[in-house]
């Protein structure tokens, strides 16, 4: 069967994704306002142009526009996938890192992004959320690289500022379940900005876009 057509199943199915997914068609994405002094706001068009290349390559009807949220607001849990980056610090509250991981634990998805400046907040404030997890590294044998486009090769790399090499990490439940993607030297998400942003070419940004496209199928199909 297409691999469209396992989406549109699911979406006019209803099949059972987590509590927090009723309607994930219907909600789309939130991008995370956090304090600390990062640039959360960065290159406001990604979500919004990852939505478009999604709509067009899977046939769904993702909402093209972004939203917002912050984690300490109770509408965080209208959302399935929440993206955060930032070149800066991070920081949550206490109220927010316990909100962040209820809605994790009922199945909501973060993805980040380091836009080359937020690694060691990002990993700080994870490490507050789930103590008792790891950050483990995934390669192009995890599920989530082949479950649409085929990045056996690994994680590529859109934005090169140095020369160390791209990498992916999760968190994992204790069932499996992905609920923290976390992508570090690759800066995947600038390759979803327009193209006068970054200047990136053509094909690279079609790179970003088909890796961006692999995620969110594998947070629709929950492959392991």
């Amino acid at each position: 069967m297409p691999r469209y057509l396992v989406v549109l199943l699911l979406a006019c199915l209803c099949l059972p994704l987590p509590a927090v997914m009723d309607s994930p068609l219907r909600t789309g994405f939130a991008r995370l306002n956090y304090d600390g002094g990062g640039d959360w706001y960065n290159d406001p068009e990604v979500l919004p142009n990852l939505a478009i290349y999604l709509n067009s390559a899977v046939n769904t009807t993702f909402p093209t526009e972004q939203s917002v949220v912050k984690a300490s607001e109770s509408k965080l849990f209208e959302y399935p996938f929440v993206y955060l980056t930032g070149h800066g610090n991070i920081r949550f509250t206490d109220r927010e890192v316990q909100n962040l991981r209820d809605w994790m634990e009922r199945g909501g998805f973060l993805y980040a992004d380091d836009d080359y400046g937020m690694d060691e907040s990002f990993r700080r404030e994870i490490k507050r959320i789930f103590p008792e997890r790891e950050l483990v590294e995934l390669d192009g044998s995890f599920p989530l690289f082949t479950c649409f486009y085929d990045f056996s090769a690994g994680l590529p790399k859109i934005h090169k500022h140095d020369e160390k090499r791209p990498q992916a990490f999760g968190i994992f439940d204790d069932n499996g379940r992905l609920m923290t993607f976390y992508t570090y030297e690759s800066n995947i998400s600038d390759g979803w900005a327009d193209p006068q942003t970054h200047k990136d070419p053509q094909e690279l940004r079609e790179t970003a876009l088909k890796f961006g496209v692999n995620i969110v199928y594998y947070l629709l199909t929950r492959q392991k």
